[in-house]
């Protein structure tokens, strides 16, 4: 959240300050390098004013004394870090390199203040020349001495990579979304229909004060709306920021600080979409919220992972943030949250963590990693292990010297958006959009999207949604539809092949199949799911049942969809059901029949393995006789063959 923008100028200015403290507490002023009794008196009235901190007043005593003695390097000195006090740089440098020129060794500090200085403006090569400068004095602390070869290692990186630029073409995102107040922390849905926001508003046209609410727009016609506030209950008269929006849009999670519900200075919240209208934000509580400092949450596609940002016990840092992942358990309850390990986190921060729909490709923002100085934007992938891979950096020009976070991704992997004040908009911050570079794009993920209603009432129905990887059987994503549209939203990474099953008490399950691995494109997939209700008649086409080839000998594939009905006939004990083994015209009719038959019987086999009472089950044969499509096509054919079952006694 942006809590952290606002106190970025005073934790600057409590670091120089200490910066300040350091050299003054080791002078004395009757060892101070000049024989002017007037530069001596305006140094210490400078001083004093410092401390004070009565800037405008302390820059003018050091500018007096200067002008009495102009080697005064102590002068110098304190001048410099007044002016970086005033967030002059330039001024600053200058005073630094008039300490540097008068006398080298005056001060070590000093050189890894120019390196500071000039690597925050992007000046790699000067920079590393002070870093060094600062590697080879004598009085170094082994702190800045680290950061010091750290931060030379930052130059030679960003040296390299401004000589091989990556493709880069950001786009401000218009008007609609952009204002001339500040537009930060973007998210999206998977559909890319709906685009939240934080925005940040003056407080009664103050310069100081600032109220962060989230904003919301629509894509109408493949433009977005002019966005509007989010609105209470969410957006109340305290800050509410950094947020994620499910990729089916019915979640956002998000952060609040000092609320009254709070576990300590900022906290992770949840709403859920209820028709048109966001719940009463919920506090998420033990075990991920603290008493430390949680913001950022991104959610991963399948609802049950969420990451986030926090400086709570056992991150790396003294007080900085890591990225922390919290997985959900079968009973809905958040587990302990676990720490991305050394690979992502870094003795500084981490931050705004985005986690693709894929759940395999990690974003995320360092400035503990090496990269081109200040916060970077970074891609993690998981391993086949579980654990994560080296980070790589995302690339010049999308990273510079200047803080880059928030990124995140659309579906395809194609296009990214983030916000910037470095690029020419139309306020202090603004969101863009540019086209991702293939070697940061994701896998490739699709979805499926649609709506459940009751095949005869056509009324909206709750559903949960089992998406089963066909090649080891096993669920891999589940999900439910909208309790009060049935609509519903599920991402598919598209290197698998996957079984689908809908189902709702009273009604028969809805079964589907996609083969993703095996296609070239990757088009949503749009549909409805009508459920019909449990009815003697009723039937259920299979389409998860697989043969080989000519023959009844079911397929591994098979398995999830075969234990799908195994649990439908479990839950409803009285029925009594018919399994019918459907074939196309292909072949000879009486060979037809024989095969459909002992399909039919291999599915019965299974059920009866499985305790299903044979009282309760029927098989029959129907060859090629009852067709549901044309056998003139190739796919007319293989709807054909198929297995159904359908009820006889209810």
């Amino acid at each position: 959240m942006n809590q952290k923008f606002h106190s970025s100028k005073y934790l600057f200015l409590v670091a120089i300050f200490l910066l300040n403290i350091s050299f003054l507490r080791g002078q004395s002023f009757d060892d101070l390098h000049t024989t002017s009794n007037k530069a001596k008196k305006s140094f210490k009235k400078g001083t004093a004013n410092l401390q004070k901190g009565k800037l405008e007043e302390a820059k003018e005593d050091l500018l007096a004394a200067i002008k009495v003695d102009g080697n005064f390097i102590e002068a110098y000195q304190v001048l410099g870090e007044t002016y970086e006090y005033l967030r002059d740089k330039e001024s600053a440098k200058a005073q630094y390199y008039k300490v540097i020129k008068l006398d080298p060794k005056f001060f070590p500090n000093t050189f890894f203040a120019l390196g500071k200085l000039e690597l925050d403006i992007g000046n790699y090569k000067k920079a590393k020349d002070n870093f060094i400068g600062y590697t080879k004095s004598s009085g170094k602390s082994v702190t800045m001495d680290e950061d010091s070869h750290f931060n030379i290692e930052i130059c030679d990186f960003a040296i390299e990579a401004i000589k091989s630029p990556v493709p880069f073409d950001p786009l401000n995102m218009g008007e609609n979304i952009n204002t001339e107040h500040a537009e930060y922390l973007p998210a999206i849905t998977a559909d890319e229909q709906i685009f939240i926001f934080t925005k940040r508003l003056p407080i009664d046209n103050s310069m100081y004060n600032f109220q962060e609410d989230f904003y919301v727009s629509f894509k109408r016609d493949g433009e977005w709306s002019s966005a509007r506030s989010l609105g209470p209950p969410i957006n109340t008269k305290r800050n509410e920021g950094a947020q994620c929006i499910s990729p089916d849009g019915q979640y956002i999670f998000f952060t609040a600080c000092n609320r009254n519900d709070g576990m300590g200075k900022c906290d992770l919240y949840v709403s859920r979409l209820e028709g048109t209208n966001w719940s009463k934000p919920a506090n998420l509580e033990r075990p991920i919220n603290t008493g430390k400092w949680e913001s950022q949450p991104c959610i991963s596609s399948d609802g049950g992972t969420i990451y986030y940002s926090s400086n709570r016990r056992g991150s790396f840092g003294n007080n900085t943030e890591d990225i922390w992942m919290c997985q959900l358990n079968e009973t809905g309850e958040w587990n302990i949250p676990v720490n991305l390990g050394s690979k992502i986190n870094s003795k500084k921060s981490e931050q705004s963590p985005f986690i693709h729909p894929d759940n395999q490709t990690l974003y995320f923002s360092s400035n503990g990693h090496v990269g081109m100085g200040g916060f970077d934007l970074y891609v993690s992938r998981r391993q086949s292990d579980g654990e994560w891979g080296d980070p790589e950096n995302l690339g010049y020009p999308i990273n510079t010297h200047g803080k880059e976070n928030s990124l995140i991704v659309n579906l395809d992997g194609t296009y990214a958006y983030f916000a910037s004040n470095g690029l020419e908009g139309f306020g202090s911050m603004d969101i863009f959009s540019f086209e991702l570079h293939e070697k940061a794009r994701p896998q490739t993920v699709t979805y499926v999207k649609g709506n459940v209603f009751d095949s005869k009432s056509h009324k909206k129905l709750f559903a949960t949604f089992e998406f089963i990887d066909l090649s080891t059987g096993e669920k891999v994503i589940e999900s439910t539809s909208s309790q009060f549209t049935g609509d519903f939203l599920v991402c598919l990474p598209a290197n698998k092949n996957y079984a689908l099953n809908v189902s709702k008490n009273g009604y028969l399950f809805f079964s589907e199949s996609y083969f993703l691995k095996e296609e070239a494109q990757h088009d949503p997939i749009l549909m409805n799911v009508p459920l019909n209700p449990i009815e003697v008649g009723g039937k259920v086409v299979l389409k998860n049942i697989f043969f080989e080839t000519g023959s009844a000998d079911l397929k591994p594939e098979s398995k999830g969809e075969l234990n799908k009905l195994v649990s439908f006939l479990k839950k409803n004990q009285k029925l009594k059901v018919e399994i019918g083994g459907h074939t196309d015209n292909v072949g000879n009719v009486e060979d037809n029949e024989l095969l459909s038959e002992y399909r039919a019987y291999a599915v019965l086999e299974y059920l009866f393995e499985k305790k299903i009472n044979p009282a309760r089950l029927l098989a029959k044969g129907y060859g090629e006789t009852q067709p549901i499509a044309t056998n003139d096509t190739s796919k007319g054919r293989a709807k054909n063959r198929r297995t159904e079952f359908k009820i006889v006694e209810k």
